[in-house]
């Protein structure tokens, strides 16, 4: 094992609270994408304690549902603080055990402190409405309860800031939290952990069981999924998983947010500022080594300004730096593992074969033989078919040329997912276009930026395949929440609605 990250990973276990024992001698082995290499040993829950934790977490609630919403924002404003003092470490921790680049690292943390932030804020405006009556002496009114416990499976690529996306609304909302944290980034799990027991003990008189990180394997997120006694599954993830998770969840009546697959698409048209455009496509396709749910993965650009635009994407992906995020400033860190490159190969040999002209992609010698360092891949396509249609999660943009502008928006939706998409015009009527009713069947649709770096301020999330959940900003909390319709009788007599009459005597 190298010394050099596992110690570097136990100091800021160590500064940012985590317990040596949470880590040391256990079962389940935590490995650095920077070099491949163990870096950790976890122990892992059980059944018997998930279900445990589950019944800790319904106690709580049940004490925590009256807790009036504002002090409950303080337990988040509390946790922000929290984030803001470890931050430093804890980006450095998501960059040694996600392998992503320092700024990401601490970009991701900032998420975390800005959901708070949001929350805090939400705290006072779990607003409902009053609607009017048909019945005269009557008020109708629309109220929102804490809905239960919520169930929050999370994935590699961003261990910590999905977590709190959820936890900062569904504790302001009144609920509680139990976490299953990737198997392949538990460590920054403990860690955010660590942070939110300090900002728990500084507010003093919350009920045990309050949030919750639950260490192991699938069974312990099938355990989640199948309580009936976990009211909301938020599951981050691929389709295939979301597959399995919303059908079990809905056959208990339980409620779930999807943040599922995106097969996420740019279009370049030709009044399009190229300079912007090549700097967007570049992060948005290359960033966190392709392992964002928002990466871009396909771009559509117009024959006119193709022959200006791609040979210098070209030239973009033959010099980015690619190199261990630690000791180096490069923009491209390590894939997760072994079975991403291999998945990287595999859909570069079916481009090729669909008539595909592969620029990059391939193997970046960088430490020892355990890490997976490659160049980004630029493919330019004859047409949109094969591994176009489906989600490689790593770093490959598929390249098509375009002449219609209606054509292009059709093939742009022709994927299974409908996550984030983006494109780059100076014409007022090709973005509105984009923006409409007609346009973009995704989620996140944006207008000359790319398709990665979604703001916490507006609800994130995707349609089709990509799940149709949606988490973070805007009105996203109602998802934490259920509604209920009061009507209130403050007359003498009792008009029913609809003309119904049913006198008796």
């Amino acid at each position: 094992m190298s010394q050099t990250i596992a110690a570097r990973a136990t100091s800021l276990l160590d500064r940012l609270g985590v317990p040596a024992d949470a880590y040391v001698g256990g079962s389940l082995a935590s490995f650095t994408p920077i070099t491949g290499e163990e870096v950790a040993r976890l122990k892992v829950d059980s059944l018997a304690s998930t279900e445990a934790a589950i019944a800790r977490a319904r106690a709580g609630f049940e004490a925590w549902r009256t807790v009036p919403a504002p002090r409950r924002g303080e337990l988040v404003r509390l946790l922000g603080e929290e984030l803001r003092a470890a931050k430093d470490d804890l980006g450095a921790l998501v960059s040694l055990e996600a392998g992503k680049i320092p700024s990401e690292g601490l970009g991701e943390v900032q998420e975390m402190i800005d959901i708070c932030d949001f929350a805090v804020g939400l705290s006072r405006q779990l607003y409902g409405l009053t609607i009017a009556s048909e019945r005269p002496g009557h008020r109708m009114m629309e109220t929102w309860h804490p809905l239960g416990v919520v169930g929050v499976i999370s994935a590699f690529n961003f261990p910590v800031a999905v977590w709190s996306w959820n936890a900062a609304l569904a504790l302001v909302c009144g609920n509680c939290v139990v976490w299953k944290p990737s198997e392949k980034t538990p460590l920054t799990a403990l860690a955010a952990q660590a942070i939110f027991d300090r900002a728990l003990a500084r507010f003093g008189d919350a009920p045990a069981g309050l949030c919750q990180v639950l260490i192991g394997g699938p069974d312990i997120g099938a355990a989640l999924v199948a309580s009936h006694d976990v009211a909301l599954i938020s599951a981050t993830g691929s389709t295939r998983m979301g597959k399995i998770v919303g059908p079990k969840v809905a056959e208990r009546f339980g409620r779930s947010i999807l943040e599922l697959g995106g097969n996420n698409a740019g279009i370049v048209c030709p009044s399009a500022d190229l300079n912007m455009a090549l700097r967007a496509i570049a992060f948005g396709a290359m960033g966190t080594a392709g392992q964002r749910c928002t990466t871009m993965r396909r771009l559509f650009v117009h024959e006119a300004v193709y022959d200006a635009l791609v040979p210098r994407l070209i030239k973009a992906y033959a010099s980015v730096s690619v190199g261990n995020p630690l000791e180096s400033k490069a923009l491209v860190g390590p894939l997760v593992d072994r079975a991403a490159f291999d998945a990287m190969q595999t859909a570069l040999t079916a481009a090729r074969a669909a008539g595909g002209t592969v620029y990059g992609g391939e193997r970046v010698t960088i430490g020892p033989d355990t890490a997976f360092y490659a160049r980004p891949a630029l493919v330019e396509m004859p047409e949109q078919t094969g591994p176009v249609l489906e989600e490689t999660f790593a770093p490959i943009l598929y390249v098509m040329k375009y002449s219609d502008a209606t054509d292009v928006i059709r093939k742009h939706n022709a994927v299974g997912a409908g996550l984030s998409s983006s494109i780059f015009t100076l014409d007022v009527r090709e973005m509105e276009t984009f923006l409409s009713a007609a346009g973009s069947d995704c989620g996140i649709a944006n207008v000359n930026i790319g398709t990665s770096g979604a703001e916490i301020g507006g609800a994130f999330g995707g349609e089709k395949e990509t799940g149709g959940g949606r988490e973070s900003g805007s009105d996203a909390w109602k998802g934490y929440m259920r509604r209920q319709t009061s009507t209130v009788n403050y007359s003498s007599s009792l008009p029913l609605a609809q003309g119904v009459v049913f006198d008796i005597d």
